[in-house]
């Protein structure tokens, strides 16, 4: 009992950690400025000042910033679902020399910080031509993710293989079994996939930041770093700016949270 009680109250703190900064975002976001930065700190906007959002909406081109985030991140996320999910039924089911060695390389790369490649992707991108444009954005992350690729592959590993021995029988090839007998089985991870992938790319900030110059192409994160300015910085409308920011996420996992919960839950560690 005693230990039940202590979780509990672990866990409640917890919560309490995460909740708080989104509940003082929201807050701010209905404050006046003077009573943003009031001491001892207002819990309860007084008055409320719906007309943050709106302000926040006119004073930079939002719209464009959500459109080009969008692409992005549903760009990459689709890309990532293909890739991540072919690649793990080779690495699991598929017998080839070397493919230890080169799935446990593959997951090395998951040990090397993304400032340490970030130059030799910016140079990439120059000698490409596609600076300053989205498809820099999209093209390094859609063609693979290493976690993506270990995610799948444990969960296949874990499908019961007389399915696809079944499916050999009756004359299906390797494409028609990932096609019509693996892949309906990883809905639950896809899922998680999905949703781990769109809500990277959709916070994202110093790939934009290192690969876009032109505002129009701006991703909502950079945009909302617009309204830091040289002596002051607006925090109700930066606040505001950011609940706009966080509602599409909170829709997408809310929608699909049952899925990313049981795709965490059902994929193994097996090596």
């Amino acid at each position: 009992m005693a230990t039940t009680v202590l979780l509990h109250a672990v866990l409640i703190l917890g919560s309490l950690v995460m909740v708080v900064p989104f509940i003082w975002m929201l807050v701010t976001s209905l404050e006046g400025t003077a009573q943003s930065f009031s001491v001892p700190p207002a819990w309860i906007p007084n008055p409320v000042m719906w007309e943050n959002y709106p302000k926040s909406l006119a004073a930079l081109p939002f719209d464009l910033a959500y459109i080009n985030s969008a692409i992005v991140s549903l760009a990459v996320t689709i890309c990532q679902l293909v890739t991540c999910s072919m690649a793990g039924y080779a690495f699991a089911r598929l017998k080839f020399p070397g493919r230890n060695i080169i799935f446990f390389a593959f997951l090395a790369t998951l040990m090397i910080p993304f400032q340490l490649t970030i130059i030799p992707i910016f140079i990439t991108m120059k000698n490409l031509g596609i600076l300053d444009t989205l498809v820099s954005l999209i093209l390094p992350p859609a063609l693979f993710s290493a976690f993506g690729v270990f995610l799948m592959r444990q969960f296949i590993m874990g499908l019961p293989i007389e399915l696809e021995e079944a499916a050999i029988v009756d004359g299906a090839g390797r494409w028609t079994i990932f096609w019509r007998v693996v892949l309906p089985l990883l809905k639950a991870p896809l899922s998680a996939l999905g949703i781990f992938a769109f809500l990277g790319q959709w916070n994202d900030f110093l790939r934009p930041l290192i690969m876009l110059n032109t505002p129009e192409n701006f991703t909502v994160p950079l945009m909302l770093n617009q309204f830091r300015g040289q002596y002051a910085t607006e925090w109700t409308l930066v606040m505001a700016g950011s609940v706009i920011a966080v509602v599409p996420v909170l829709i997408v996992y809310i929608i699909a949270q049952r899925q990313v919960i049981q795709g965490i839950a059902m994929t193994g560690l097996k090596a």
